[in-house]
């Protein structure tokens, strides 16, 4: 890894060219912001922005283009595979446990030192509201998130206090990865009907709480899976 002015925070965002990540990243204009994806998809490089191409769902071999001194790290990609239980097959789960747990665990392995060297570094990860509100044909998808939120506490609790670790649970969120989810009006009222706040949820709610947990305004919350779900975890619709 190489050094870097530690001036201003170093932020790395794993999956942060489209969709909640891309929304995290232009939310950071404060901080030298290191994105890691498989394609720019139309980013563009400034002084404090950084692009490195990576499958991350493979193992990062060459970190030199990382600062070894790391504030923050989101870690972004995320699967939905919905399907009734009997159809789902042994490769349906191991495929969203691989991009939705194990190669977020791969990356905090690779930037743990980097995170250890700042001062109050924050982790941020991505659960569902699946998982505490069960939900008929997420079981592949809140099987794997179950896991995210067991690894957000033992992390949280285990790196404490030099490095907190956060979650955050959306429910449906309008992106490209939702897309076939509410590409009709008949899905998108059904889909609203469900949420006690009447509408989904937009890239710029979720990024926000990410951008709330890698500052120091959260410096006393870790361990936390914050439920940004338009209250469908909590209140009947």
């Amino acid at each position: 890894m190489i050094n870097r002015s530690i001036s201003i925070k170093n932020i790395v965002i794993v999956g942060g060219t489209k969709g909640i990540g891309k929304n995290i990243v232009e939310l950071l204009t404060d901080f030298n912001v290191y994105v890691i994806a498989r394609t720019k998809n139309g980013l563009a490089e400034t002084d404090n922005l950084h692009f490195l191409e990576a499958d991350v769902t493979q193992p990062m071999n060459d970190l030199s283009e990382l600062p070894d001194v790391i504030h923050g790290l989101v870690y972004c990609p995320g699967s939905i595979n919905l399907k009734p239980f009997h159809r789902l097959k042994e490769e349906d789960f191991l495929n969203d446990w691989q991009i939705n747990f194990m190669s977020g665990v791969r990356i905090i392995q690779a930037l743990l030192p980097s995170l250890k060297n700042a001062e109050g570094a924050s982790i941020v990860l991505f659960s569902t509201v699946a998982v505490l509100t069960g939900m008929p044909f997420h079981a592949s998808i809140a099987a794997a998130k179950g896991a995210v939120e067991g690894l957000i506490r033992s992390l949280a609790a285990e790196l404490a206090p030099k490095i907190r670790v956060n979650g955050i649970a959306p429910s449906l969120t309008q992106t490209t990865l939702t897309e076939k989810l509410v590409n009709t009006p008949d899905k998108i009222e059904k889909a609203v009907k469900r949420h006690p706040l009447q509408r989904l949820g937009q890239p710029g709610d979720i990024a926000e709480i990410a951008c709330f947990f890698l500052s120091d305004k959260s410096g006393w919350i870790t361990g936390q899976v914050m439920h940004v779900d338009g209250g469908m975890s909590t209140i009947q619709a």
